[in-house]
């Protein structure tokens, strides 16, 4: 079954949400390996040894939203915040460029603060990182108004990132309370009008089911998102999910898998911020092309789903990913080829 499926997808065959339904419904180790060794075959062949890297600056843990999974979520008092200036953003993006990293995501919750005076401060960070640094940019505010997104990318941001995590509507409703399901799914489409690329993620064990996941999926890849990911929900204290049952990866790497089958022309990240540097392996054998939430120690900064996993010891450095990546016959792309393949999306029309 899952040999038929995964030919059929290679042959540019039809799809459907029962194939994919499928394809995340394995069990067998048999057919996991069949799928991952497909999805490496798929991804090398596409992009080759070379894995882009993404340096992690998450600038401003403050947020108007109330999210039930998130440990930033606004009611959980008592934790410790911080906000970034734009002099130390700038700092912190030109140490990751200067490192050879490919990009710097900017990532904040939905501070009132960055969003006051017209979205001043956003908007000034962004253009000053722009500026002074010029390394790609991947904004990652939360959910903006519509006239937003031209604005945005005019500062000098690449991308766009908005992470939908499911695409069951009810279950959208109790994760991300008080919020437009079609305003968020709309981030990405706003941000490909404006000239962005955008990025969708999913997140897994949050109560959806297989089905779920494969409709997640074939949304996100269809939407037309140059970059879709799954990420593994972790419990965080002080959450309503606090006491939630965790999953194991094994899902996750599914996700990324059948991701790089249906959808190989796409960057599919794999995240230090699940399960540090001891995760790296695995999802990129599962087919992820990209390394996020790379985070220099020593700097007083948060991860998201785990915010402090592997960050002071230095395991999410840019010259430990980097030797990682050696030691698994891969290597870190230059910058050149990371703006060679924004060019190629935007003029395929990613963006």
């Amino acid at each position: 079954m899952i040999t038929d499926i995964i030919t059929r997808v290679q042959e540019d065959g039809p799809v459907d949400v029962e194939d994919v339904y499928r394809l995340m419904s394995a069990e067998d180790p048999k057919d996991l390996e069949e799928l991952y060794a497909a999805a490496r075959k798929v991804r090398d062949s596409r992009f080759g040894r070379k894995i882009f890297t993404y340096g992690f600056v998450y600038y401003s843990t403050y947020c108007k939203n109330n999210c039930t999974f998130c440990y930033y979520r606004n009611s959980n008092h008592g934790i410790e915040r911080y906000r970034k200036g734009v002099e130390e953003v700038v700092q912190l993006s030109g140490s990751l460029k200067d490192a050879g990293i490919n990009l710097a995501d900017l990532t904040t919750g939905e501070d009132p603060k960055l969003y006051a005076d017209d979205y001043r401060m956003l908007l000034d960070t962004i253009r000053a990182v722009r500026d002074e640094v010029g390394i790609s940019i991947m904004s990652s505010p939360g959910a903006l108004p519509r006239e937003m997104f031209p604005r945005i990318r005019e500062a000098g941001a690449d991308w766009h990132a908005c992470y939908q995590e499911t695409y069951n509507r009810d279950l959208f409703s109790r994760l991300r309370l008080d919020q437009s399901f079609d305003d968020r799914r709309n981030q990405k489409v706003w941000a490909m009008e404006a000239g962005l690329l955008a990025e969708d993620g999913m997140m897994m064990g949050l109560g959806e089911n297989v089905r779920d996941r494969a409709e997640t999926i074939l949304e996100m890849g269809n939407l037309g998102c140059s970059q879709i990911r799954a990420m593994t929900f972790v419990p965080q204290e002080g959450t309503p999910m606090q006491d939630h049952t965790p999953y194991d990866s094994t899902e996750e790497l599914k996700a990324i898998a059948v991701m790089r089958i249906l959808f190989p022309d796409r960057l599919i990240p794999c995240s230090l911020d699940v399960e540090g540097i001891a995760g790296l392996k695995t999802r990129i054998a599962a087919g992820a092309n990209v390394i996020t939430s790379i985070v220099p120690p020593n700097r007083n900064l948060a991860g998201v789903a785990q915010h402090e996993l592997d960050i002071e010891n230095g395991n999410r450095s840019v010259e430990h990913v980097f030797e990682m990546l050696e030691e698994m016959g891969y290597r870190h792309a230059t910058n050149t080829e990371y703006t060679s393949f924004l060019d190629s999306r935007r003029t395929a029309g990613g963006a």
